[in-house]
């Protein structure tokens, strides 16, 4: 693929940015789109101390890859890679860096936002949050498929649908 293919998209130390820009020049590219994910100070009107993220790295290592060749060539985009952060943090510091190149900024823009809520959502990556009244929680709708509702639904027909649906998003 490139310089960066090799570079861990899990990571246990706090995150770099420029291996991710440095690599290649792209000039069919126009288009370079950045996403960062920081960690804040509160969630549910909650005054939030740290978190920690874990995760099970060689799944989502596998499943991030597979996120980003997915994406990319959905939206026709030269270079994508995240890479998210594993371990204790503080507020303000970086959980996940998502970077695009594209011919235009449309595809950049798409691809990094499909790749981060993917990555969110799919990756068997685990957030919890330390609060200030020294009470923790993992927080809901990480690491969970958004068509995961469906699949509790108790209409008949709502397996089939979901199914069907599963099928075209792994192979479309």
């Amino acid at each position: 693929m490139n310089g960066t293919s090799d570079l861990p998209r899990i990571q246990d130390q706090p995150l770099q940015l420029e291996p991710l820009l440095a690599w290649g020049t792209h000039p069919e590219c126009g288009g370079l789109a950045l996403f960062a994910g920081t960690v804040r100070d509160h969630h549910d009107a909650k005054p939030v101390l740290s978190l920690a993220y874990t995760a099970y790295a060689p799944l989502a290592e596998k499943q991030i890859r597979d996120i980003e060749r997915a994406v990319a060539a959905k939206h026709g985009v030269p270079y994508l890679r995240v890479v998210h952060r594993v371990g204790a943090l503080a507020i303000g510091e970086v959980a996940i860096y998502c970077v695009a190149r594209a011919p235009h900024r449309a595809e950049a823009f798409a691809a990094c936002k499909e790749a981060v809520d993917r990555t969110k959502h799919e990756v068997p990556i685990w957030k919890e949050e330390f609060y200030a009244d020294g009470s923790s929680a993992f927080v809901e709708g990480c690491c969970i498929r958004p068509d995961a509702e469906a699949e509790a639904a108790p209409h008949p027909h709502a397996h089939a649908h979901h199914h069907q649906e599963a099928h075209e998003h792994r192979h479309g």
